[in-house]
């Protein structure tokens, strides 16, 4: 991809990236039967054991309702809700896990954010597998959610492709910062990814999505992701990418350039509407920074592995504040 040839617009964008949600490794080479234990080395697709729902905070109720049938996919949603306490702090009312979703309330480094951390609980996503995550920032709230560990799309014994969708809403006068770890997309996986972010005037957002196509010495599999923002109901952003076998030039000059990390930083703001950022410029040779009327910033990077891509995207956060 070169840089200096992307741009931005708004409502409608075609630029690399979308977002991953964390999830732990699946083996790959594990027998999928319903509530079986995962043993390596065993024959087979990629199978799962369903571990207790996360506990939640203030009386939340949890209702698991992860599907695993004979070669059916998993069917999961995990719920995360904030609210101010009301006592100078943020409560965490709902904090739902379901299925290979985990989801921990961490020690927050920043006070007067909440802090959420998901943590895989099975191998997901697989072939067939439906999961989704559902986030809200209430009014005046902050909040972080990160992952323990990279998501790997792997192949399943379903031969339909896996859909992970993420969506995300932020009230007025709340700040979520979005920074799971990256997504790694496995030779023979085929995975579907949306993440659908509804802002109000005044909400903040920090977003952070990182792909990596294939693991170390393999090609990646096929990977769609869509990212659709909306900030007080207008169109912000809304963008597209296929990478892998079946995806038409994604590994040409124009798109990726034989670089197989690839992400963004998207910083959406009220602050921009007095101090947009002036112009799009380039960070390195393989990143570029653009501004976006919303008012918002995009940072777009390629780079030959996750370390470097990781590199490339602090240094836009930096760069936007």
């Amino acid at each position: 991809m070169d840089p200096s040839a992307m741009t931005a617009t708004s409502p409608a964008v075609a630029s690399s990236g979308t977002t991953g949600t964390p999830s732990t490794t699946r083996t790959p080479s594990t027998t999928r039967t319903p509530s079986t234990t995962r043993t390596p080395g065993t024959t087979g697709a990629p199978s799962r054991t369903g571990a207790p729902s996360t506990a939640g905070t203030l009386g939340t109720t949890h209702t698991p309702s992860t599907t695993n049938a004979p070669n059916a996919g998993v069917r999961a949603v995990g719920r995360v809700r904030a609210e101010v306490d009301g006592r100078g702090g943020i409560a965490l009312p709902v904090l739902v896990g379901d299925g290979p979703l985990a989801l921990r309330r961490t020690r927050s480094v920043v006070d007067g954010e909440a802090r959420v951390t998901v943590v895989g609980a099975m191998s997901a996503p697989l072939g067939g597998d439906r999961i989704a995550l559902e986030v809200t920032a209430g009014p005046g709230t902050r909040l972080r959610i990160g992952s323990a560990a990279a998501t790997i799309a792997l192949p399943g014994r379903s031969a339909g492709p896996a859909h992970y969708e993420i969506r995300l809403t932020v009230a007025d006068g709340a700040t979520l910062r979005w920074l799971p770890e990256p997504l790694i997309s496995a030779h023979g996986s085929d995975l579907r990814m949306t993440t659908r972010v509804e802002l109000a005037p005044t909400a903040r957002l920090v977003l952070r999505e990182e792909q990596i196509l294939g693991r170390t010495g393999e090609s990646p599999g096929h990977l769609t992701t869509r990212l659709t923002v909306h900030r007080a109901g207008r169109p912000l952003l809304d963008q597209e990418l296929a990478y892998g076998p079946g995806a038409p030039g994604w590994d040409g000059g124009a798109v990726l350039g034989g670089h197989r990390a690839v992400g963004q930083l998207l910083v959406v703001g009220p602050s921009y509407d007095t101090s947009p950022v002036a112009r799009p410029r380039l960070l390195g040779e393989t990143a570029v920074l653009t501004p976006l009327t919303g008012p918002a910033a995009l940072a777009t990077a390629v780079a030959p592995d996750a370390l470097q891509l990781r590199r490339a995207l602090d240094e836009a956060a930096a760069a936007v504040g």
